[in-house]
Formats: structure tokens, C-alpha cells, sequence
């Protein structure tokens, strides 16, 4: 039997993952993922490990006053308070191709976020009405997505990242691949072939692989990349398309509900 084995969360984009029993979803997904972002100060371009490795060090968790707490090794932590999305308190960013204005976090954050990166830096959120749309060619006119790459959710089966350590020689970690959910009981690489799944009472359609980059070589636990450039290199060898090696589907979810580990995982299409 298929099953959820695990959901992981990103409140900020490129920070750390944080591991969950269970969650809400909403238009953009999870609650909460990815819904903060980094972004040069003077470009307003968007900021991830693939730039800067130690970003997996940097971590972001919900406060209990709806904001964010920050905090990472040698640089204490710091409460940040749910912005304002009145336009003037919003900024211009650049995320891929997509350019929008969403609410800036304010310059205390600012101040704390450029010290740890090294460079002029803000941080900002985007609430549900000024997210973007998922990329053109796929899923529906309305389908929405906060400060992921593409699409709200990414799942990976279990027996797929066992597939892949097998051929690197070494167990991989999974948040390696940033997934928001993981599926056990399924062979590997089987949910290449999914179109529609239903898990609890939430319908999500699987839109397209997802494509990996450079950022799979980072380790998640010391923000270190792998000198012999793996998982990407063997994934290459055997996962590669035009457009990239893939592992893992990105996927849409059609309706709110509760997600929960231990939940089953029903392939409708």
C-alpha cells in the first residue's frame, strides 16, 4: 500500500526544511512554504544555495505571532513580523523570469539577513493575492504558487532516492531534494507515471518532472557541496533529458485539506 511518509515545509526559500506530522494546504500548497524569499538589495533578484551554499544553514520557522523567526549558527536569531502588503511597503523582485511587487520585511530584518549573507540584502513575503502563476504550458490558467521554482508541491517516492543511493554508492539525503512529500510503498520512480493522486481528501494533479541543478551537491547538514559533485553527476548518467536530469514530480493540489504522515496514497490516474 502507498502511504505518506513524510511532509517536509521551506518557509523560506533556500533555507532549511522543516519536518512535519501534519499540515494544512491552501492555494499555494503547504501553509506557509516558501513563502518568504531573499533577494538582492539592489537588483532584487532572488537569492538560493545555488549561489550562496550556506543559505542551508539559515534557519526560518513560523513565530507564533504569524511572522518568522531567523536564526543561524553565530548569528542568534531574530523575530520578523508578518509585513504589511500596502504598496508602499512593497518591493520589486525577480524570481526566474517572473517579476512582481510583494511586501519587504522591513530594515531590521534587512540589517540581519545582509550581515549573514555578506552583501546588501532584504528579506520579503508574498500573501495569496500577489502570488504568482505556475509556468506557462502546464496545469491550469489559475493555478497559483508562492516563491517555489514553478509549481507548490514536489513529491519524490522513497524507493526512488534508494534507487539513486544505490547507483552514487552512499546513502543520500532526502531534503537533499527539497520535497514537500514523500511516498512510501511504491517502486522506485513509479510516480513518473502518475497523473492524478488523492491522499486523505485532497485531489492533486502531477504536472510535470521536476529538473535538478547544483543545488542537489549541497549537503543539508553542513551546507558543504560534495567535491565529486554528487547525487547531480550520477543522476545524469541515467536521469538525464534536454532539459536536465529529474527526480521527482511537481504537482498541483485541486482543493484545501489536512495533510498527515501515515495517510494513503490512492493513483487515480
Amino acid at each position: 500500500m502507498l502511504r505518506l511518509s513524510a511532509l517536509y515545509r521551506y518557509p523560506l526559500k533556500s533555507g532549511k526544511g522543516q519536518s512535519l506530522q501534519e499540515i494544512g494546504l491552501d492555494k499555494l500548497g503547504l501553509d506557509g512554504d516558501r513563502r518568504w524569499m531573499l533577494v538582492d538589495e539592489a537588483s532584487g533578484r532572488f537569492l538560493t544555495q545555488r549561489a550562496v551554499a550556506k543559505m542551508s544553514q539559515l534557519s526560518a520557522l513560523w513565530n507564533e505571532a504569524g511572522g518568522l523567526t531567523l536564526s543561524a549558527p553565530g548569528y542568534g536569531s531574530i523575530d520578523v513580523p508578518l509585513p504589511s502588503a500596502q504598496e508602499e511597503q512593497r518591493r520589486g523582485v525577480i524570481i526566474w523570469r517572473d517579476t512582481l511587487r510583494v511586501p519587504d520585511a522591513g530594515d531590521e530584518a534587512g540589517a540581519w539577513v545582509s550581515e549573514f549573507i555578506g552583501n546588501a540584502t532584504r528579506l520579503v513575503h508574498v500573501p495569496v493575492e500577489l502570488a504568482r502563476t505556475t509556468a506557462a504550458g502546464y496545469g491550469k490558467d489559475d493555478d497559483k504558487v508562492a516563491f517555489a521554482d514553478g509549481f507548490p508541491l514536489l513529491l519524490i517516492g522513497q524507493a526512488s532516492l534508494q534507487d539513486l543511493s544505490s547507483r552514487v554508492g552512499r546513502p543520500m539525503e532526502m531534503l537533499r531534494f527539497r520535497p514537500n512529500l514523500v511516498v512510501e510503498g511504491s517502486q522506485a520512480f513509479a510516480e513518473d507515471g502518475w497523473k492524478r493522486i488523492r491522499i486523505g481528501d485532497v485531489e492533486f494533479r502531477v504536472v510535470k518532472p521536476c529538473s535538478r541543478c547544483i543545488m542537489t551537491t549541497v549537503d543539508p547538514q553542513t551546507g558543504e557541496r560534495d567535491p565529486s559533485r554528487e547525487p547531480f553527476a550520477t543522476l545524469q548518467q541515467y536521469r538525464s533529458t534536454p532539459d536536465g536530469p529529474m527526480f521527482g514530480q511537481n504537482l498541483v493540489n485541486d482543493s484545501n485539506g489536512q495533510l498527515e504522515v501515515g495517510m494513503p496514497v490512492e493513483v487515480l490516474e
